[in-house]
C-alpha cells in the first residue's frame, strides 16, 4: 500500500527486485506491475549484487528505487553496494550526488528456515555511516515508515521482520519522521526498550510483570531516539534493552552504553545466544527472544 501509494504520487519512484512482477516474497507488490507496467516494477536476474548495483545508478540518475532485496540473509551478497557505494556517495563527492533508495531487507527468525533464512543483522548497517536503518513494528508504522523512506532522500536500510507480514490492522494514509520512538505502554519502574517483532513480545512480559515497565518501541535503529529513551529512563531509573539479534555487539549495547554514560543508571541487556538457529524446532526455540525470557530479566 505505501509502496503504491508513493508510486502513485512520483513518477520517480520504481521498484526493483526479484519476482516484484509476481508480487515478491511476501506478496507486498501484488498488482503493481499490472498497474504501473514492468518499465516501473522491474523484475531482475538472480543476482543481488546486480539488483542493488542497479538501484544506486537509479538513485544517481534522479529515480527513487524501492529495491527489494527478499530477507536479509540474501542481502549479504550485495554488501559492498550497500556499504561502499550507497553509503558513501554523499560523502565522497560533497553532496553532488545522493542516494535516495530504500533497500528492503526483512530481518528475524522465520520459523523452519534455519540459519541462512533467520538472521538479525541490523547492527551491521546502524554501524555504516550514511545509513538510515528502520525497524517497523506494525502495520501502521510499516506504512507509515516505508513512505518517510521513499521520501527520505538517503540510502534507506528498511528492515521488516519475515514473521510480521501476517500482521493485520487498521492503517491510516499518514506518513512519519525517521528517528522518532513511541511509547507503547507507560510504567513507573523500569524502561524496556526494543524494536520489530520484538515489542510484541516486550508488551506481553510488561504485561505479566509484578513491576510497572515503560515500553518504547524505537522504530528507527539510526538515528535513534535519545530524548524520548532519556526522557522515560530519567523517570523510571533503570533500563533494559531487548532484542531478536545476538546479544553480543548488538545495537542494544549501544543503547545501553550511551544511557549509561549519559545518565548512570542501572542498564541490562538481552537478546539471543550468540549461537546459529536450528532447523528443528527445540533448536529454533533456543534462539528465540520469548515474553518469558523477558520477564525473567525483568526481574
Amino acid at each position: 500500500m505505501a509502496v503504491k501509494t508513493a508510486m502513485s504520487k512520483s513518477p520517480d519512484v520504481v521498484v526493483v527486485g526479484e519476482d516484484v512482477g509476481r508480487g515478491g516474497i511476501f506478496q507486498q507488490y501484488k498488482g503493481l506491475q499490472q498497474e504501473f507496467g514492468a518499465r516501473r516494477v522491474i523484475d531482475t536476474p538472480i543476482s543481488e549484487a546486480t539488483i542493488l548495483g542497479a538501484g544506486v545508478g537509479m538513485a544517481l540518475a534522479g529515480l527513487k528505487p524501492v529495491v527489494e532485496m527478499r530477507v536479509v540473509d540474501f542481502a549479504l551478497c550485495a554488501m559492498d553496494e550497500i556499504v561502499n557505494q550507497a553509503a558513501k556517495v554523499r560523502f565522497m563527492f560533497g553532496g553532488q550526488g545522493r542516494v535516495p533508495l530504500v533497500a528492503r531487507l526483512p530481518i528475524g527468525l522465520w520459523s523452519g528456515s534455519a540459519a541462512q533464512h533467520s538472521q538479525s543483522l541490523e547492527a551491521w548497517f546502524a554501524h555504516v555511516p550514511g545509513l538510515v536503518v528502520v525497524t517497523p513494528a506494525t502495520p501502521q508504522d510499516n506504512y507509515s515508515l516505508l513512505r518517510a523512506a521513499i521520501d527520505c532522500g538517503d540510502p534507506v536500510i528498511y528492515m521488516e521482520h519475515k514473521e510480521l507480514w501476517g500482521l493485520q490492522g487498521d492503517v491510516r494514509e499518514e506518513v512519519l519522521p525517521l528517528g522518532k520512538a513511541r511509547v507503547v505502554r507507560e510504567g513507573r519502574d523500569v524502561t524496556l526498550v526494543t524494536w520489530s517483532r520484538t515489542v510484541h513480545a516486550a508488551l506481553e512480559a510488561a504485561e505479566k510483570s509484578p513491576r510497572s515497565v515503560e515500553v518504547i518501541d524505537l522504530r528507527t535503529l539510526w538515528p535513534w531516539d535519545r530524548e524520548t529513551v532519556f526522557a522515560s529512563v530519567r523517570k523510571t531509573g533503570k533500563l533494559l534493552v531487548v532484542h531478536e539479534a545476538v546479544q553480543a555487539a548488538g545495537f542494544g549495547a549501544e543503547i545501553a552504553a550511551t544511557v549509561a554514560e549519559e545518565l548512570g543508571v542501572p542498564v541490562k541487556r538481552l537478546g539471543a545466544p550468540r549461537i546459529p538457529v536450528g532447523y528443528s524446532k527445540p533448536l529454533e526455540d533456543e534462539a528465540r527472544v520469548t515474553p518469558e525470557r523477558i520477564l525473567a530479566a525483568l526481574a
